[in-house]
């Protein structure tokens, strides 16, 4: 998870690529660097261990200039982040390279080089790439042909890009498995991981598939597939231009993000009908013959499927499963009869879910169907079918906004699969209400942030907690586990409340915050029965209650008000509280919430 940003202009581009690199800080921040070439020829480099701040510092103190280059923020795979272990990697004084991805076999061909005199300076994979890449140049192979005999000996993911000292004016870059998009200017051409990074200087992108390579220069690009013969891919203009990606009044993007919601919400769920075509012209053709659903995800993603499952089981009686991608694609599965596969992703290039439906068996399923974030992405190309969610560009490495919009887009794809069961007796009426109550609903709920992050200081010198919910509340408490372990760092589980007495009631004591989520509906007296028998224990509950419920606090009870919704708008609104509650622990915790240690936004290697 790696960001890469690329340039061949006639115009300096040292400021292009460093801030291309803070828009795709999401994607890596253990460390940045940046090559390039100046018109003498020379190449020159920067790189450091830790944030982009650190490159942008030692380039404002000892400026390196060209009008061709590379640049990259990492999320290390193979090596410590060191400077060392910094991308851009060097081979010959002459040849700069940029690697998205992971060589599987690495140590075979490092063990060949070094067997030919080759040192090597770090200890990633990578590095291998460059030194190939240079040998064969030394050799007499032009650029472009020096990077072809490099990748076919390479097995694993990669996007790369590099440069030369000797080929004037060219910057050559190549994909297979990890995401490249070309930049269209006028006298220049750009690259990168994503198109944040390059709408400060165009709105018109190249989608590079895999196994394709191009060939970068001020005067424009040329494609060509994995033989090497010419080829052409569509030009796409950006409709939305460059979106800004300031915090604008918020200490971080993900309180931004959070209250963004109710927008987003609105955004994506513009429209009165609901109506099949949403989802692609050929969608209700499709829905007819659906009889069970199997959805792949990972993360965030799987929880929003786990959701759905309930909707599409309860309410539409469709069959379904869900299961993460990353074991989906590793073992022998079975798909029902007119199996729909539905594949989520905010960014659309997660590796794990894009190997995992670029494997199925061609007989396996009626279609494939995606729910993304972002148009023109793999997952996106790779699927029969689309809904587009609006959640616009997500900064923050903990997914909000981007989960919620999935959330209403698998809500109306239930409503299309349901109105087709005949054993089915989906009442629309109520869908559309969920549809037009949730961004107001969202609203009054972070309306209660101030509440919320009073509960806070209960969480500081926590090491662990608990999350329950019942029915299709549990995915929710999944959820909000997972926010508070990704950017607090408490180690948090998801419990349905009903499996306390199974195991997890052994941990509960006086230190052990239980937070709990309290949703008007058939399960809550359950729910109130499993939450005295940790009260009885000792355990210190923080209950997100529906108004209406007229749950107290007490001794040893926090309660939190949640506004009063419908059934279907009720996991979004119970997602939002705990969106903030993990927020303002993190942020009395002092830790770096947009950019927790570790990880990384976009998902794109195995």
């Amino acid at each position: 998870m790696c960001g890469i940003v690329a340039a061949a202009a006639q115009r300096e581009v040292s400021e292009i690529l460093l801030e291309g690199l803070r828009r795709l800080e999401y994607r890596g921040y253990d460390s940045a660097g940046m090559a390039l070439i100046n018109n003498d020829h020379a190449l020159q480099l920067h790189k450091y261990s830790g944030k982009v701040k650190a490159l942008e510092d030692a380039n404002a103190l000892n400026p390196i200039v060209g009008c061709r280059g590379v640049a990259h923020t990492r999320w290390a795979t193979h090596g410590e982040p060191t400077a060392a272990n910094a991308h851009p990697h060097i081979s010959g004084d002459r040849v700069a390279l940029v690697h998205n991805g992971i060589i599987e076999n690495h140590a075979s061909l490092r063990n060949a080089l070094r067997a030919r005199g080759v040192e090597f300076r770090s200890e990633t994979d990578t590095e291998v790439i460059v030194h190939l890449i240079n040998s064969s140049l030394e050799q007499g192979a032009s650029l472009f042909n020096a990077v072809r005999e490099t990748v076919a000996q390479l097995k694993g993911a990669y996007a790369i890009a590099v440069v030369d000292t000797e080929h004037e004016n060219e910057v050559v870059v190549a994909r297979e498995g990890s995401p490249l998009v070309l930049g269209v200017g006028i006298g220049e051409t750009f690259a990168g991981s994503d198109t944040l990074a390059l709408r400060q200087v165009t709105d018109t992108f190249v989608y590079l598939e895999d196994g394709d390579f191009a060939v970068l220069k001020p005067s424009g690009f040329q494609i060509f597939d994995e033989s090497g013969a010419p080829i052409t891919r569509e030009k796409t203009r950006s409709k939305g231009g460059d979106k800004q990606t300031d915090k604008g009044e918020f200490e971080h993007y993900m309180l931004k993000e959070i209250y963004e919601q109710p927008d987003r919400l609105r955004d994506t769920l513009t429209f009165d009908a609901l109506d099949d075509a949403l989802f692609g012209d050929q969608a209700a053709a499709i829905f007819d013959q659906v009889q069970a659903v199997q959805i792949i995800a990972c993360g965030t993603s799987y929880h929003a499927g786990l959701v759905a499952r309930h909707w599409l089981e309860a309410i539409a009686g469709v069959p379904c499963q869900v299961e993460v991608a990353s074991e989906f694609r590793y073992r022998r599965s079975v798909a029902l009869p007119g199996t729909l596969v539905v594949t989520i992703s905010q960014s659309g290039e997660t590796a794990d879910t894009l190997a995992a439906i670029k494997h199925l068996p061609d007989d396996y399923a009626l279609a494939k169907l995606a729910i993304c974030n972002v148009d023109h992405s793999a997952i996106v190309r790779a699927s029969d079918l689309v809904f587009l969610t609006k959640a616009g560009p997500e900064i923050g490495v903990a997914s909000t906004k981007a989960f919620t919009t999935q959330l209403a887009a698998l809500m109306v794809l239930m409503a299309c699969i349901a109105r087709r069961q005949a054993k089915n007796a989906l009442d629309e009426s109520l869908v559309k209400q969920a549809i037009a109550e949730l961004p107001a609903a969202v609203e009054a709920t972070i309306a209660q942030d101030a509440k919320i992050k009073e509960l806070a200081s209960h969480f500081i010198q926590r090491n662990h907690a608990l999350f329950l919910g019942r029915g299709v509340y549990h995915p929710i408490a999944l959820e909000g586990a997972l926010k508070l372990k990704e950017i607090s760092y408490i180690h948090a589980e998801a419990f349905p409340a009903g499996e306390l007495k199974h195991g997890p009631l052994a941990l509960v004591d006086d230190k052990m915050p239980i937070v709990a989520v309290a949703p008007k509906d058939d399960l809550l007296d359950k729910l109130k029965s499993n939450l005295e028998e940790v009260r009885a224990r000792g355990g210190q509950l923080f209950v997100f209650a529906d108004q209406a419920v007229g749950y107290e606090s007490g001794p040893g009870v926090t309660v939190i008000d949640v506004p009063s919704v419908t059934e279907l708008a009720g996991p979004i609104v119970y997602t939002v509280v705990l969106q903030l509650l993990s927020y303002h622990v993190a942020v009395a915790k002092g830790t770096d919430v947009d950019k927790p240690r570790n990880l990384a936004k976009s998902v794109t290697v195995e």
